[in-house]
């Protein structure tokens, strides 16, 4: 994995203010591509986006927004929109690159560090320079191939590998079709993913999981056999726990993203978050084509270690039916040792070491 700086950062906001300067003389009261904002809305966001990362990260917020966003002055031109995006995108950058490596801050994909909110910053900087020039004429605007690869490794492991890393940065955001991929109807991007050796599990969240549920793509790139009819209703109940009330981010589903190409070969996850008594159960599949080389076993020692190590959590739980051989071999590789069985199941916990 790339870790982004301040330097991108940098990189990023003069790419921006180049193209904006472009067509500073138009009306920016159009709306910007794609979006029901106006293209002055948009670079006003672009800047509250910038302002607030850099807030979540001096604050060290745990659990949500700090709760101040930033506006532009009535009357204030396109020229002096630009600077605002030079002056936010300047103290982001600083923030960034003072920030010591502990510091970490909340946002809904995942906290995450300086390296994190600089990839954020980034992304919104490309791919709403793009929505506002786009809309204003230019068609053919695109940032460096380096820049947008680095982006898409810190923040889209499941973008696949087979296309130019501009187009599918714009694919990975909802914005375009690839080749064989159509666009995509949910998305989002993850800036805390679990990371092992050859796998990325990215959560499934409430807007992905309703649009993989209904039969979608949920924003990934699967394998040719995939997903599994599991993960479309392990995904159909983080939907649900977040129309309850329950949801807890980090406790629902994931999909399993081979590192290597970004198709999704798999779902894994949680029933539901640990109960008072700090029980969870954990669930996971793998799709017929990717089976047989260690995925599940790599994907379940992944997301357990991550679980025992969150507050609240005591003891893992895993049931295999009877019969299945081969989900017992992989359960305790993964550390689960046998605690019981029920009629046509084996029952196996993993605790903390």
């Amino acid at each position: 994995m790339t870790l982004m700086s301040a330097q991108h950062i940098d990189e990023a906001v003069s790419l921006t203010t180049r193209a904006l300067r472009g067509v500073a003389d138009l009306d920016w009261t159009v709306p910007a591509g794609g979006l029901e904002w106006s293209c002055y809305d948009t670079v006003v966001h672009m800047a509250g986006d910038f302002t607030c990362y850099a807030g979540q990260l001096t604050a060290r917020a745990a659990d949500g927004w700090v709760p101040f966003e930033i506006t532009a002055d009535p009357g204030t031109t396109p020229a002096g929109l630009i600077q605002i995006i030079e002056a936010t995108g300047g103290l982001l950058s600083a923030v960034v690159a003072t920030s010591a490596a502990d510091v970490r801050g909340w946002h809904p994909s995942g906290s995450g560090g300086a390296d994190a909110f600089a990839a954020m910053a980034v992304l919104e900087a490309l791919v709403h320079t793009h929505d506002v020039v786009s809309a204003l004429g230019v068609k053919d605007w695109e940032p460096s191939a380096e820049l947008c690869a680095v982006a898409l490794d810190r923040l889209f492991p499941h973008a696949p590998r087979t296309h130019a890393p501009w187009p599918t940065l714009l694919w990975a955001t909802g914005r375009t079709e690839l080749p064989g991929l159509p666009r995509l109807g949910a998305w989002r991007w993850h800036a805390d993913p679990i990371r092992s050796e050859r796998l990325v599990l990215c959560q499934i969240s409430p807007v992905t999981g309703a649009d993989l549920h209904a039969g979608g793509t949920g924003g990934f790139a699967w394998a040719e056999d995939g997903p599994f009819e599991g993960t479309r209703f392990a995904a159909g109940m983080v939907v649900k726990a977040r129309e309850a009330g329950t949801y807890r981010p980090g406790w629902g589903a994931y999909a399993i993203v081979r590192a290597a190409d970004g198709l999704a070969v798999g779902g894994i996850g949680f029933h539901t978050a640990p109960d008072g008594d700090g029980n969870a159960e954990i669930g996971y599949d793998i799709v017929p084509s990717a089976r047989g080389n260690g995925y599940a076993v790599e994907a379940v020692r992944a997301l357990s270690a991550w679980a025992l190590a969150q507050d609240g959590l005591t003891t893992l739980h895993a049931t295999v039916d009877d019969d299945n051989l081969a989900s017992h071999a992989v359960i305790a590789r993964a550390g689960f040792a046998r605690s019981g069985a029920g009629e046509g199941d084996v029952h196996y916990t993993r605790t903390a070491d």
